[in-house]
This record gives structure tokens, C-alpha cells and sequence, in this order.
């Protein structure tokens, strides 16, 4: 993985030891980690009805301060399931331009969540201005 996108899994970045998914990328390395790795693919192919890629942004290439970048799950539409797993396993790794998803003026669902504030007052919720004690409320 790219050390933006491991950057992402710690709190301290520079105090860590950056040992996030060493363990993973050592199936790579072995024959028999490869052999696991296509068995999950194939069992991908037999069983999976929806198959969703994991992507993130690059941060440096928009010179911002963000350093951390944003993971996001896109779903695979189009072709059989074996032609979506096919695609995602070719493209593992690799950098996808956003012209190459997204076409001029198409129409995307996005799916997302607030930011839960928990239980508020009617100050905060509504931001009404907060009166002195002693007065007149009417």
C-alpha cells in the first residue's frame, strides 16, 4: 500500500513503527500466500453478488495541508461478477484517473453519514441567543 494511504491507520504517524499490513503483503511474496489469494478471488467469482473496491485520494497531488487520505468504497456496476473481480484484480494497486470512472454529466448515488452531535440543547440546536438570567422571557 501507499504510505499516504497506511498514514491513514495511525493516530501518530511519525512516532509509529509504519507496520501496517507488512503481514498481508508477505502472501504476495510466497507461493503459497498467492495460491490463498487466487482461491479468494475464485470464491469471489462463485459467491458474491456485489463487489465494492476499496480507493483513496491522494492528498499531495492537491497541495493541501491534508496529509491523511480519505478511504471510500465504490461499488462495481456493469459486466458479470467475474468480469468486475477481473477488473478490480487487474487495477489492484494502480491509480485511477477520475475520468476514467466518472464520465461528463453522469449521474452518481452517494450514500454517506453525519457526524453524530448526541443530544443537544435548544441553544446549540437551533442557536438561539442566550438571555440574561433575570429577564422578561415573552
Amino acid at each position: 500500500l501507499n504510505e499516504v494511504c497506511r498514514q491513514r491507520f495511525y493516530e501518530n504517524w511519525y512516532k509509529s513503527k509504519k507496520k501496517a499490513f507488512t503481514k498481508s503483503l508477505k502472501k504476495w511474496e510466497d507461493e503459497t500466500g498467492k495460491k490463498m489469494i487466487e482461491s479468494d478471488f475464485a470464491k469471489m467469482k462463485k459467491y458474491c453478488k456485489v463487489i465494492r473496491v476499496l480507493v483513496h485520494t491522494q492528498p499531495r497531488l492537491m497541495r493541501k495541508r491534508q496529509k491523511k487520505a480519505n478511504l471510500m468504497e465504490i461499488q462495481l456496476n456493469g459486466g458479470s461478477i467475474s468480469d468486475k473481480v477481473e477488473w478490480a484484480k487487474d487495477h489492484l494497486e494502480k491509480t485511477i484517473p477520475v475520468s476514467q470512472v466518472f464520465a461528463m454529466n453522469e449521474v452518481i448515488d452517494c450514500i454517506g453519514v453525519t457526524k453524530g452531535r448526541g443530544f443537544k440543547g435548544v441553544t446549540s440546536r437551533w442557536h438561539t441567543k442566550k438571555l440574561p438570567r433575570k429577564t422578561h422571557k415573552g
